[in-house]
């Protein structure tokens, strides 16, 4: 899941799926081999996601930090409580808040809510985007509404990941959207 998360990062999920298949395959998936791979082994194994020099060198330095901190034991790592835990690892290099609020919710089963490029486009849509254009504004938007719940906060990112992802793309299909009631864009002339 915590792989996944940075994986992703500009790249398609059918991408970061291969290289995961590609490191499950070589045997990587923990922290400790991730650490005694070569850099340049583990950029070709996660090459299909593409940034794969980048994205080796952040999967190594989670790797390292969770070793150094934690002893690679993620158990200790998500008793921390969420504020405590996002900071951490937030301090990791190539971690910003989309990908700790990813590991935080998917991986941790925290409740945070995250927040990514569909989210910002469809409640930009809608016209329900917060005064400030900040990720915390965007994210303040939806956990000051909703109840911290895990499953509702994962459940509900799935579907708007869906919908950005199938009919408010950047071409909108907005005759087909479920939201095309309340959407400002929708009802705007063109």
């Amino acid at each position: 899941m915590i792989v996944g998360a940075i994986l992703t990062q500009s790249a398609a999920w059918g991408n970061v799926e291969k290289a995961i298949a590609n490191l499950r395959a070589a045997k990587v998936l923990s922290p400790g081999a991730l650490r005694r791979l070569p850099l340049s082994q583990l950029a070709t194994l996660v090459h299909p996601c593409g940034y794969y020099n980048a994205k080796a060198l952040k999967l190594k330095s989670l790797a390292y930090w969770l070793g150094n901190h934690y002893d690679d034991d993620l158990d200790r790592l998500f008793a921390s409580n969420t504020d405590d835990l996002r900071q951490q690892l937030l301090s990791i290099h190539g971690i910003g808040q989309e990908t700790a609020d990813s590991i935080i919710l998917y991986a941790a089963n925290k409740p945070i809510f995250v927040i990514d490029a569909y989210t910002r486009r469809i409640i930009n849509r809608i016209g329900l985007a917060p005064d400030r254009n900040s990720y915390a504004a965007y994210q303040t938007l939806f956990m000051g509404h909703l109840p911290p719940d895990t499953g509702l906060f994962n459940e509900y990112h799935a579907l708007l990941v869906c919908l950005g992802k199938n009919v408010c793309r950047s071409r909108p299909l907005c005759q087909q959207c479920c939201l095309n009631n309340i959407c400002h864009f929708f009802a705007s002339p063109s």
